[in-house]
């Protein structure tokens, strides 16, 4: 399956591609957004990526584009530090699609889906612990809140005892070892979702460390982005969503209502951005039916202002337990 780009003419159209300035795809993938801003306007744009096996399509924009195109292997939080590296300062623009893509999916041997049988793994990098570290590793409690901080998963206790009893007589290694695990012990009449996953999609936040890398990158576009600079966001889960509305908001100097995810922000220093998207814009029913995995995207957009960047503070999400505490196996 090719990938599609989720909201495109509607990131296009927050973003306002412009001759001559320097944009940040910082969730590159197959390209697909960095296509399309190159197209609209006679820019440069940097691309970042933490998954190594984008390097070629990376290698091919460059040269399609004659050089307008850079791609740098790092995690997107990095975005200021590559940045800085390259001999910049501040960019025109920033715009990131959140998640994991289908291309990601659609490889078994990365360990994203239970579609088709491949190692329990799920690392974007290829580095550091994989899920099957966690899965063997996490205490039962450890587990539960994995899923259910991540995954929304009622049944996370539940989940996480059967996967505790499993594993004393055999180590998970595979997809299918655990996606047959969790069916059994959520149980009930199986319907359009698979019953497994929502804890995929908590261990791969997990494993990825996705909302510290969310909240990392928020703190470095606002100090990154030039004064009318704008950021453009597209999530896919609950929580990213409420994370980057409430950075938004508190960083436009409006009061944040808060929730049993999300802090209650006090009224902070001059407002450094001015939000472009008072509500999330959402995917048509056109786009939904020819890409089913635009139904649970939310954009949501800002424009920097000339105020100095807030203080950096990190409760902007719920934590679950540390990665540090694993270990890789041999």
């Amino acid at each position: 399956m090719n990938h599609v780009p989720v909201l495109l003419d509607e990131v296009l159209h927050a973003l306002e591609p412009r001759d001559g300035a320097l944009y940040i795809d910082g969730t590159f993938g197959a390209g697909g957004y960095s296509r399309a801003i190159l197209a609209a306007a006679d820019c440069r744009v940097l691309g970042i990526d933490r998954d190594p096996s984008v390097r070629p399509v990376g290698e091919d924009l460059k040269k399609a584009s004659g050089g307008r195109f850079v791609l740098v292997e790092a995690p997107f939080s990095h975005m200021k530090e590559v940045v800085e590296e390259a001999g910049g300062d501040l960019v025109d623009g920033i715009v990131l699609d959140l998640g994991v893509s289908s291309m990601q999916l659609d490889q078994a041997e990365r360990g994203f889906s239970f579609s088709k049988p491949g190692p329990l793994d799920m690392r974007m990098s290829g580095a550091g612990p994989s899920a099957a570290d966690a899965i063997a590793q996490l205490s039962e409690k450890e587990l539960a809140d994995v899923f259910f901080v991540y995954g929304d998963e009622r049944k996370s206790r539940r989940v996480a005892s059967a996967i505790v009893r499993q594993r004393t007589d055999r180590p998970f290694e595979t997809t299918d070892q655990l996606a047959e695990t969790v069916a059994r012990a959520i149980g009930g009449k199986p319907g359009k979702t698979h019953p497994a996953t929502r804890v995929f999609q908590a261990l791969r936040i997990y494993i990825n460390d996705e909302m510290g890398e969310l909240v990392r990158a928020l703190h470095a576009a606002e100090q990154l982005l030039a004064p009318l600079g704008r950021i453009v966001i597209v999530t896919f889960h609950s929580l990213e969503d409420r994370i980057v509305k409430s950075f938004f908001r508190s960083r436009a100097g409006l009061a944040s209502g808060g929730s049993r995810h999300m802090p209650e922000f006090d009224k902070g220093p001059e407002p450094s951005l001015r939000l472009l998207t008072r509500k999330a814009v959402e995917p048509s029913a056109e786009e939904i039916n020819v890409n089913p995995r635009a139904r649970s995207a939310r954009l949501r957009a800002a424009i920097r202002t000339e105020a100095p960047a807030w203080p950096p503070e990190h409760a902007l999400f719920p934590t679950a337990p540390s990665l540090d505490r694993l270990e890789m196996a041999p």
